[in-house]
């Protein structure tokens, strides 16, 4: 596997751990949503509203959006969590389709990232997409055991990259339409 096919399954990982894990998010009482609890941010709504925008933020560098740092600065924090779970997912298809149109070469390219009072810094595309990805592992996994103090149970969210899970990923995968070339012949 090169680090471009890796970096396609994560971006598709990332769609569907996210799908996983708003899918609880939205079964939650009134009032959990935005309910206080321990963690890096105060709540379940601010930890997946800061998850957002910085997706937002590194999409812009990476796609030479020009907006720089107003791009996380601008960004309008979600109330509800079907508005959010709805943006979410618009991003992460718009994050896969970004990951499918680039190149082995790309992977090495540098874009502008803008670092306010550090200024204007190149970084290589291939390291701000595992960048994003580990961010946002990083904060599920905040969201993820906030979750274990809600009414609803946290999912499990590693089942997604080996042949031994694809039984428990199948028609999420399908239904979100997640596959890639080596995995239709084994999901098939």
């Amino acid at each position: 596997m090169t680090l471009l096919e890796h970096l396609r399954r994560m971006a598709r990982n990332n769609l569907w751990s996210n799908d996983r894990l708003y899918r609880a998010v939205l079964a939650l009482r009134p009032g959990e949503f935005g309910a206080g609890r321990t963690s890096f941010f105060p709540s379940i709504k601010e930890t997946l509203n800061h998850i957002l925008a910085v997706d937002h933020l590194y999409l812009d560098f990476l796609t030479g959006g020009g907006r720089g740092a107003s791009a996380y600065d601008d960004f309008m924090p979600f109330g509800d969590a079907a508005s959010l779970a709805e943006a979410q997912a618009d991003f992460d298809r718009k994050l896969v389709a970004f990951c499918d149109r680039l190149s082995e070469a790309d992977l090495d390219r540098r874009v502008i990232t803008d670092r306010r009072e550090d200024g204007l810094i190149p970084e290589r595309i291939g390291d701000i997409l595992a960048h994003v990805f580990l961010h946002d592992i990083h904060h599920r996994g905040q969201v993820h055991a906030m979750l274990s103090g809600t009414s609803v149970p946290p999912p499990q969210l590693d089942e997604f990259l080996l042949d031994y899970d694809i039984k428990l990923r199948k028609d999420e995968v399908e239904r979100l339409r997640l596959e890639w070339s080596d995995q239709r012949n084994v999901i098939g």
